[in-house]
């Protein structure tokens, strides 16, 4: 997840002391599938190219310019997931069986659930029910939307409030009062604007997920940080809680933030209102489905351009592809089970429904590529 100090650009950045991209043999062992099937093919369709490699840095703020990354083949998923594991997570309170092949036969309760943390109703707020529909077609497990969490502003702080007819749902309370806390953020008297520390907000999540998640995500538009030293950060998981939160703030195209103080923000008025929703909601769906890829035990791919490649900043993250290259396809696939065409066929929809022109293309192509090959 991006999480910004600075940035300065360069021509030519090397990789992170250790770190060597991958031969093109080590990625085709990394798919895991031998023969290889179509669906997981990787090779280019009629000079089309699928899954290219990563870029090499052109930042020092790159993620391969940071972190030396080791890799997580689909072999290595299959030995670290604790998800298929015939044994029952300790701090999963559901119904389990034991036998089951995938995440929803072993939990066939399980679901993913979103949590709005402060107001999602203005013009440029991602609408929940659109990154549930899409979390749920790219993930293949159901998503559920619980009763958000209020975040209020008084007095430049910020205050957490829960109200005792949404709480039944989370855990076991007895009390029928409003809860109210404040909770961590930092405030700039000039421009008025505050931002969420992330600590004590995580910490309340713990509290709050239901005993059926696979895992819960608190979502919010406030501009979150870590540390004193941060500009912002997009989240933070913890992932043996199964919980996260992450914010979409620095996610709307109409903004332009500094690379030295985190309150000096500046909006583009003139970009139209209906672009401006539509990359919002693109970004904020491949958070979403990168930062659940996390807690569901898929490590950061080092293998092709993809949607679980790390990013250092913004500008990396806006730039990576919103599908799953065939490492990690076949790590979902594995986990949950579903349909790889129908999957595909479900995204096209979705990204032509919301006008998102390049991915349509690139998963109609795909869908195209695998037909063609399971033909032959």
């Amino acid at each position: 997840m991006p999480k910004q100090k600075s940035k300065k650009n360069n021509r030519h950045v090397p990789y992170a002391v250790g770190f060597k991209p991958p031969p093109e043999q080590a990625k085709i062992k990394a798919i895991g599938s031998c023969p290889i099937v179509p669906e997981l093919d990787p090779q280019s369709s009629d000079g089309f190219e699928f899954f290219p490699p990563i870029p090499q840095p052109t930042s020092i703020d790159d993620w391969l310019a940071q972190y030396n990354e080791e890799g997580q083949s689909y072999w290595d998923y299959l030995k670290q997931s604790p998800w298929l594991s015939k044994r029952k997570l300790k701090y999963m309170p559901q119904l389990f069986v034991h036998n089951g092949r995938t995440i929803l036969e072993k939990y066939p309760n399980g679901k993913i659930y979103l949590l709005p943390l402060g107001d999602f109703t203005g013009e440029n707020c991602v609408k929940f029910k659109y990154l549930i529909e899409f979390s749920q077609i790219y993930l293949g497990i159901p998503v559920v939307e619980l009763p958000g969490i209020a975040l209020e502003e008084e007095n430049h702080k910020i205050f957490w409030t829960e109200n005792p007819e949404d709480r039944p749902i989370y855990g076991k309370r007895s009390s029928a009062r409003k809860r109210k806390f404040e909770i961590n953020s930092r405030f700039h008297p000039a421009t008025k604007r505050i931002q969420l520390k992330m600590d004590e907000t995580l910490l309340r999540l713990k509290s709050l997920i239901p005993a059926d998640a696979i895992c819960m995500v608190g979502l919010t538009m406030y501009d979150l940080y870590g540390d004193d030293t941060d500009l912002f950060v997009a989240g933070m998981a913890a992932g043996n809680h199964r919980v996260a939160v992450f914010s979409f703030n620095r996610y709307d195209p109409a903004l332009t933030f500094s690379i030295e103080k985190w309150y000096d923000i500046t909006c583009n008025s003139s970009m139209s209102s209906s672009e401006r929703r539509k990359l919002i909601l693109q970004r904020s769906c491949k958070l979403l489905v990168h930062e659940i890829g996390h807690l569901l035990g898929i490590d950061h791919c080092i293998y092709y351009d993809c949607c679980m490649n790390g990013s250092g900043h913004l500008t990396e993250d806006f730039r990576q592809p919103m599908h799953l290259c065939p490492v990690d396809l076949h790590k979902l696939h594995t986990l949950v089970g579903f349909d790889v065409v129908s999957r595909y066929q479900a995204l096209a929809k979705f990204y032509m429904d919301h006008k998102m022109d390049e991915e349509h293309n690139w998963v109609i192509k795909r869908i195209e590529f695998i037909l063609n090959q399971s033909k032959t």
